[in-house]
């Protein structure tokens, strides 16, 4: 593929290099895709929202899965640190309808739009949390899926046609936490100990996601105050609990996406944050 790491220096560049950079990006991808094809599955529709069984009394699912699965107690232990501040916030989240907004395929958590959002990333201050859902992850992916390791190197040709690996090296440096996220819990665990190390200090997050787990714990997030974006996954998705208990644990054959023009409007979020620089 030849030495891009000069080219990819540009998305430490100036905002008005962010585009080149891009460009040298999905250059390389091409090359690497003549090089190493990516397997693809099977082409099978799109699956659909939730089913009607899967919505009911959905808070209640949630709320137990996360209680009857916290095996090293992490979540527990956080919530206990104040137990009163987070049992009242996750009360008025719980009794909304909804405990979001939505804008296309983004989830709005204490944002009401995605301009605001937009606006928030420019708090060179604030905490950037980028998580990415293993399922996303290509089958041959050098870290493997279930995982919360990436290695998004640029120069490896499977990292170079993930959208995940481009996220990443577009994500400038400071201020800006990458995660890959194997289960709810994971990044749950993750989320709690940044709000404790750096008590008072905005946190802003945008993860991808099934739209059942975006559904499931939005109340969680409200809980610990925290605002953001939750990314609707596409393809092979989760739409029943059966499926999302058998995806936490690995077990996910199929592979999800996230849609080409909100991969399109991700890059232009993480622009905007290389502007707070």
């Amino acid at each position: 593929m030849g030495n891009m790491n000069d080219k990819l220096k540009l998305w430490k560049d100036s905002p008005s290099s962010f585009e080149e950079a891009e460009q040298a990006w999905d250059l390389g991808a091409k090359t690497a895709a003549e090089i190493r094809p990516l397997k693809t599955p099977k082409q099978l529709p799109s699956m659909v929202g939730m089913t009607p069984d899967t919505a009911k009394g959905l808070k209640w699912k949630s709320l137990k899965w996360m209680v009857a699965n916290d095996h090293d107690r992490k979540i527990l232990k956080s919530f206990l640190r104040h137990p009163f501040r987070y049992g009242w916030r996750w009360i008025k989240s719980a009794l909304k309808a909804k405990p979001f907004k939505r804008q296309g395929d983004f989830f709005l958590y204490g944002v009401d739009s995605l301009n605001e959002f937009s606006h928030l990333l420019k708090d060179k201050n604030a905490l950037f949390v980028a998580g990415f859902s293993y399922c996303h992850k290509p089958f041959e992916c050098p870290s493997g899926r279930f995982t919360p390791e990436c290695i998004h190197d640029p120069e490896n040709p499977v990292c170079r046609q993930c959208f995940i690996g481009k996220t990443v090296n577009a994500l400038p440096e400071g201020n800006n936490i990458p995660l890959f996220i194997p289960t709810i819990h994971y990044v749950g665990g993750k989320i709690f100990d940044l709000v404790h190390q750096y008590p008072g200090r905005p946190i802003l997050f945008l993860i991808t996601a099934c739209e059942l787990t975006l559904e499931m714990f939005g109340d969680l997030g409200n809980m610990v105050d925290i605002r953001g974006l939750g990314v609707r996954l596409d393809g092979r998705i989760c739409n029943t609990m059966k499926a999302f208990e058998l995806s936490e644990q690995g077990i996910k054959p199929g592979l999800t996406t996230v849609l080409p023009d909100t991969q399109r409007q991700i890059l232009e979020l993480i622009r905007e944050r290389s502007n707070a620089r």
